[in-house]
């Protein structure tokens, strides 16, 4: 009798168990955890190209440096752009923070801004152009760019298909009941100061 009871126990809260899952699963709940693992790693993919892109900086300057040693407000410039870029990272935990993710695009806006800057100054030097060096540095930067565009261009589709789960009806109830809210992407102002990558084309 307490066997069949006991097993009677277990029986319901199994079924319950599978209730609760098939109740999870068809509002959304396991679609919300798929897309924001996508976010995160499209998020990931942003971060390493830019630090990419920051690892290439110092070689540059230092190459720029030899040949235009006097374009110190300029080399300096892109040194602080850089510094500032580093030392500010948004990990995927604090990616629903519209303000850090501002603060994040407009440190990475200064430093492509400061490349601009640092690559129009070395137009003027016939010798660091035609330095191997620099040439190389050149390709990898334009590459670097261009990889930035793509992871971008990534994590807006990843965050915009996230932010349909949340809106849309009915997973925007288990977003209000589970706390899923939408997340911060790159504004238009921001996409088009930095999507284009700096001049680097020294070969006219």
């Amino acid at each position: 009798m307490l066997t069949t009871s006991l097993f009677s126990r277990w029986a319901r809260l199994l079924a319950g168990a599978v209730l609760a899952g098939s109740l999870l699963s068809g509002c959304g709940y396991n679609e919300f955890q798929t897309k924001d693992e996508a976010t995160k790693a499209a998020w990931g993919e942003v971060v390493n190209q830019y630090q990419r892109r920051a690892d290439l900086i110092p070689n540059l300057v230092n190459t720029v440096k030899g040949y235009a040693s006097h374009e110190r407000e300029t080399l300096e410039a892109v040194t602080r752009a850089r510094a500032a870029a580093t030392s500010f990272q948004i990990t995927p935990e604090v990616l629903n923070n519209p303000e850090a993710f501002q603060k994040f695009q407009q440190v990475q806006g200064e430093l492509s801004g400061a490349l601009s800057r640092l690559m129009a100054v070395s137009e003027k030097y016939p010798d660091l152009k035609a330095d191997t060096s620099f040439r190389d540095l050149q390709s990898q930067l334009e590459g670097t760019e261009n990889r930035i565009t793509v992871a971008r261009q990534r994590y807006i589709a990843s965050v915009q298909d996230y932010n349909v789960t949340v809106r849309k009806f009915p997973t925007n109830l288990t977003a209000m009941m589970f706390g899923y809210e939408a997340k911060p992407s790159f504004t238009v102002e921001n996409e088009k100061a930095i999507s284009t990558a700096p001049t680097v084309d020294f070969g006219k």
